[in-house]
């Protein structure tokens, strides 16, 4: 049995690299790489804006509706993803899509629907970016409390009044 010493040490070493592969455990970002971030966020916003309309415009799926158009608010709430540490920025938004519900006779005479729903936008290494996700019928504060296991808020801007 002692000559096997080597078969538990390595099945140790294995069980512990599986655990931090499958279950990985991510620094928070520090507060003044946080600040850094939400800077960034703010400098880069019209661009992120811009590919998130473009890809909701052409959806993954052909029986998904179209978006004709999106309306952003100012605010801005930010959320770490509580495993992984990263940074999510979440946007209150109005989508104005394709409305499927119009018979196909009818189709191509405008009939569209708006639908409030929050922008996603992803922190990843040192850029903003999106996928064009929607969360619908949730205001960003709403979605973080919804997803409440996964996501912890750490931040909401709101725009300031005059």
């Amino acid at each position: 049995m002692a000559d096997y010493w080597w078969v538990v040490v390595a099945g140790v070493a294995a069980g512990a690299w599986c655990a931090w592969k499958w279950f990985p455990v991510r620094k928070p970002l520090p507060a003044s790489r946080l600040a850094e971030a939400r800077r960034d966020f703010h400098r880069q916003r019209e661009r992120l804006e811009a590919k998130f309309v473009q890809l909701g415009a052409y959806p993954a799926h052909r029986d998904a509706p179209r978006w004709m158009d999106c309306d952003f608010e100012d605010d801005v709430a930010f959320a770490r993803n509580r495993t992984t540490g990263e940074l999510t920025a979440l946007v209150a938004v109005n989508i104005e899509m394709e409305d499927l519900n119009v018979p196909s006779t009818q189709a191509g005479q405008g009939t569209t629907i708006h639908r409030a729903a929050t922008a996603v936008f992803r922190f990843l290494g040192n850029r903003w970016e999106t996928d064009g996700k929607a969360i619908f019928n949730f205001t960003p504060a709403e979605a973080i409390r919804f997803y409440q296991r996964d996501l912890e808020m750490i931040g909401h801007e709101t725009p300031s009044r005059r």
